[in-house]
C-alpha cells in the first residue's frame, strides 16, 4: 500500500474538514438530477455547471462547464467511470483543439484530472452518480484549487483566485 505524502494528506483532509462542516441549505439537490445542477464555491469566484450529454452511446457520465466568474474564462469537462477500483474520474480542460488530437495536444489543454465525488447533505461521500441521478449536495474535486494556480488561467487578466476542492449546489438550472 502506497502512503500518501503528508502534504498532501493534510491538504486532502482540509478539504473533506471543509465538506463536513458545509451547513445543510442546499435543500434544493434532491429535486434536482446531476445534468442539471450548478454548483459554486465559498469564494463565489468559480460557477460549476452541468449540462445533459443525452447519448446513451457517450463514454462519460456528465458534462460539466466550470467557469471563472468575473473572467470570460469558460473551462469544459467531463465525468467518464473507469474500473478496478470503480470511480468517477473527472477531467477539466481549456482550449482543447478538436478533430484528431494527440495524447500531449490533450495533455496541453488539461488543466485538472483526478477522482471527482458527490456528498449529500450529511457529509456521506461517494463518486459522482451518472447525469441522470439525484444531484449531489457538493462537489469533491481533490487539487482542483492547486492545479488551477499551477495551470494557463492563473495570472493577470485571468483567475485570481484558486478555488476550494468542495463546490457546494447552489441551484437546479432549468
Amino acid at each position: 500500500m502506497t502512503m500518501m505524502p503528508l502534504l498532501a494528506m493534510g491538504r486532502v483532509g482540509a478539504s473533506l474538514a471543509y465538506l463536513l462542516a458545509l451547513p445543510a441549505v442546499a435543500v434544493g439537490a434532491p429535486n434536482c438530477r446531476q445534468a442539471s445542477a450548478v454548483y459554486a464555491d465559498r469564494d463565489g469566484a468559480y460557477e460549476l455547471r452541468f449540462t445533459p450529454i443525452n447519448s446513451q452511446a457517450a463514454a462519460a457520465s456528465n458534462r460539466f462547464m466550470l467557469k471563472v466568474l468575473k473572467t470570460s474564462i469558460e473551462l469544459d469537462g467531463y465525468v467518464m467511470p473507469s474500473d478496478d477500483p470503480e470511480r468517477a474520474v473527472g477531467i477539466v480542460m481549456f482550449k482543447c483543439p478538436g478533430g484528431d488530437v494527440t495524447g500531449a495536444d490533450l495533455d496541453a489543454c488539461t488543466i485538472w484530472q483526478g477522482t471527482i465525488y458527490g456528498a449529500n447533505a450529511k457529509g456521506e461521500i461517494d463518486n459522482l452518480q451518472p447525469e441522470a441521478a439525484v444531484a449531489a449536495d457538493s462537489v469533491f474535486m481533490p487539487g482542483l484549487g492547486p492545479a488551477i494556480r499551477q495551470s494557463q488561467i492563473w495570472g493577470n487578466d485571468k483567475a485570481e483566485v484558486a478555488p476550494w476542492d468542495v463546490l457546494a449546489f447552489k441551484e437546479c438550472a432549468k
